[in-house]
């Protein structure tokens, strides 16, 4: 076996055994310690029990806090469980703010999903890990993706390169789009293998693949469009939609807008004949349950086995919907120009026909094994995303020290000729985009007309010599720093800046806690990690990191602050200790460019008041 297929697989193992060891809930585990490390969500308030599709129970929540949960992605393996009873697993459907949804992979749901103390918790997701090990193990008898697998797993690396292919022989139906997103759609259409769409923040990335992806349908070609969150895949085929795209969307569809609904398996079945006979199916699952449930939590042998047998009729049922209800998507699959859906969402639908391209967007969150668990549907495949943001997810240091948090991006972006770099950003001002430009983007980023600067649009707040040190927080791990806290408090008075059209973002989880303890309702308080994707007019950044050893920790991973530094539209605030962060060479430089575009303040033109 290919020696990377071999480094993949023993990395699958180990984020396995890592998933396992930080999601126990045992006497070394605490509930208070997953809490404190984002990892469960405790107490939650039940607000409707459904059956979805395919018959699963389904549970509506809401939590009396703001919870900092950027663990808890759409399509997260969980479990549910209250002290005393037998934990029951399922799947996050989606977590915006305060409210959430998840889905049971049980026959019912449990008797005491609406006592108090109920909670979810992360566990390990050890579906996604065994479908990719299933695929890697086969990957070598797969013989056109393997021979892409080879290309990017070579030793010698290819020199990127811009196809440039003349424009004028394609009718663009966005009149707007600029020369790079131009350029961008037609390398995709000449792409006979592999291309790549670099899309820095603000740079109409998504704008760019829809209009690529209606000039590929208008020339005839099946289309697989893929990302790894449920949000960006949404995302993308709101768009399609839009520009009347006959697009099928699989997967996790539990919550989404009517508008994407109608395009869901279930919501086209909504409008078939065979809803009818789903329906009487479901009302004899549903007659077989209310038998079950009167036997309640005691009882003898005789009803043990009875309830039982009644379950398992209800399973039966359960089969024979989806059986019922595959049959009739196989059409939907067939009439489809685009099929939308996660990695895991487009490998479960088990699509018989082969695609002309594949599409992933936010392709650098995207780890490689799962990549490969759909790069064999398709016979070209486009990258879209920006390796120079946060990689994915990865929770063992030991699979991350073997490069498993290296994204599918990123191993191509090495050894692809073809690679498109959007180059104009439309969301922020030119003193806010320049250093990110200079330090990322080899200056080849620009800014928009319309977005020159105008005033101070970018402010460091240095800390230094004030006293203002990091602590840990409660949970004795994640770091605070109440100084900077206070410098926050006091910036949004002085600038007056609206909390609607603000946000307060830091690397530490600690320090966002605390923060939505002290700092005004209706600002928006996130970790860095959380908030990308998203912008606003105004963003203060927390550094936090504040000690005599210069150590300043994961503020190490530069792509974090690039997040950082690129969600402001109009102002960005940065509060650190130079004497900490400045003994590092790209906070240095960030520092001097501070100087040059922006306006550098310190602690004391603030009145200390801790």
């Amino acid at each position: 076996m290919h020696p990377h297929i071999n480094k993949l697989l023993k990395c699958i193992d180990l984020e396995e055994k890592e998933q396992a060891n930080r999601y126990q809930l045992d006497q070394s585990h605490t509930l208070k310690q997953l809490k404190a490390e984002g990892l469960a969500l405790h107490p939650i308030i039940v607000t409707r029990r459904t059956f979805g599709y395919a018959d699963y129970p389904e549970i509506s929540f809401k939590l009396s806090f703001p919870p900092e949960a950027n663990m808890f992605r759409d399509g997260a393996a969980i479990e549910c469980f209250i002290s005393g009873e037998e934990p029951v697993k399922g799947v996050l459907l989606n977590l915006d703010g305060k409210n959430g949804e998840f889905r049971l992979f049980a026959p019912d749901f449990p008797d005491w999903i609406e006592d108090n103390g109920v909670g979810i918790k992360l566990a390990p997701d050890t579906r996604t890990t065994s479908i990719m090990k299933k695929v890697l193990q086969g990957l070598e008898n797969n013989k056109p993706p393997y021979g892409l697998f080879e290309q990017l797993h070579t030793t010698s690396t290819q020199p990127t390169s811009i196809v440039q292919t003349q424009t004028n022989n394609i009718q663009f139906r966005n009149i707007k789009l600029n020369e790079s997103q131009q350029q961008a759609i037609v390398n995709i259409i000449a792409n006979d293998q592999l291309c790549i769409v670099h899309g820095p923040p603000g740079t109409g990335k998504t704008t760019t693949l829809i209009e690529a992806i209606v000039q590929l349908v208008q020339q005839g070609e099946k289309v697989l469009v893929s990302a790894p969150s449920n949000t960006a895949v949404d995302h993308l085929a709101k768009g399609l939609l839009q520009q009347g795209i006959n697009l099928l969307r699989v997967g996790n569809t539990s919550k989404v807008d009517e508008l994407i609904y109608k395009h869901t398996p279930e919501g086209k079945l909504n409008n078939s004949s065979a809803l009818k006979e789903i329906k009487q199916l479901k009302i004899r699952a549903e007659e077989f349950r209310k038998m079950a449930l009167k036997y309640k939590r005691s009882f003898g042998k005789s009803e043990r086995e009875q309830r039982s047998l009644l379950f398992k009729e209800v399973k039966n049922i359960r089969t024979e919907i989806k059986k019922l209800q595959h049959y009739n998507e196989e059409k939907l699959f067939a009439e489809a120009q685009v099929i939308a859906g996660t990695p895991i969402g487009l490998y479960d639908a088990d699509l018989k026909q082969s695609f002309h391209t594949l599409v992933i967007d936010e392709a650098g969150q995207c780890i490689e094994p799962l990549a490969w668990c759909i790069f064999p549907m398709a016979e070209k495949i486009v990258l879209a995303g920006d390796h120079w943001q946060l990689p994915p997810t990865v929770l063992s240091n030991e699979a991350a020290v073997l490069g498993f948090n290296r994204s599918i991006l990123e191993v191509a972006i090495e050894k692809t000729t073809t690679v498109s770099l959007l180059n104009i950003q439309y969301r922020m001002r030119k003193a806010i985009a320049g250093f990110s430009s200079s330090y990322f983007y080899k200056d080849l980023l620009h800014t928009a007309e319309h977005l020159q600067n105008t005033g101070v649009h970018l402010t460091f707040i240095d800390t230094a010599g004030s006293g203002y040190n990091e602590t840990h927080g409660p949970d004795g791990v994640s770091l605070q720093n109440e100084g900077e806290l206070n410098i926050v408090r006091q910036l949004l008075e002085q600038e007056q800046l609206d909390p609607i059209h603000t946000a307060f973002i830091s690397p530490y989880s600690g320090q966002v806690t605390k923060a939505k303890e002290q700092l005004p309702t209706g600002l928006r308080i996130s970790t860095i990690d959380s908030f990308q994707g998203q912008e606003k007019e105004n963003i203060v950044v927390s550094l936090v990191r504040s000690n005599e050893d210069g150590d300043i920790g994961f503020l190490k991973d530069y792509r974090r602050m690039n997040v950082a530094m690129t969600r402001a539209k109009e102002q960005l605030f940065v509060i650190g200790d130079s004497a900490t962060v400045g003994a590092d060479p790209f906070y240095n430089k960030f520092l001097s460019y501070v100087e040059e575009h922006g306006t550098y303040r310190t602690v004391w033109e603030f009145e200390i008041q801790i």
